[in-house]
């Protein structure tokens, strides 16, 4: 295990002040049975929804998402954070920070805790006006979530001029 971790934050400038050269992400949305991957480009224009992976232990996941990173030579990571509509944050937030923590210190990257509160709608939307079955749906709705979760961030973080 690497000792330094990546920090954590929770804006889009904080976030592009760690990553002044941009370069590729890698955005999860974290569930309790699986993993919602979604990366983007290097000049963070365009948000690609990936693949999803069951969720085991933290360690086995690690792994896979460390090799994914080295693959695609990832910068940075994007997590959702689910909070509460009225902003509060409840176990799973926790649940989330608590994964960041780790996976900052495993994989040494920073890492941008995004509010994802209406992600898994918004995705399930956009799979609705695409005509995909409710089956096929439920297949993908993780990484389409994760890739919701990961546009929104690098809107905002081209609103900070980057």
């Amino acid at each position: 295990m690497d000792q330094d971790s990546g920090p954590i934050v929770e804006t889009a400038r904080d976030f592009a002040a760690l990553l002044p050269d941009g370069g590729a992400l890698l955005a999860l949305d974290l569930g309790t049975q699986t993993i919602g991957l979604a990366t983007c480009d290097a000049g963070w224009r365009f948000a690609t929804a990936g693949t999803t992976l069951a969720r085991g232990k933290f360690g086995a996941d690690a792994a896979k998402l460390g090799d994914l990173v080295r693959s695609r030579a990832v910068k940075g990571i994007v997590i959702g954070l689910p909070r509460n509509m009225d902003g509060s944050e409840g176990p799973r937030a926790q649940a989330s920070r608590a994964y960041a923590r780790n996976l900052s210190v495993r994989l040494s990257l920073p890492v941008l805790m995004w509010d994802e509160r209406w992600s898994t709608l918004s995705a399930e939307r956009d799979l609705i006006a695409q005509d995909i079955s409710r089956k096929k749906r439920g297949q993908v709705i993780d990484s389409h979530a994760a890739a919701v979760i990961l546009q929104g961030a690098i809107d905002a973080l081209a609103n900070e001029g980057l």
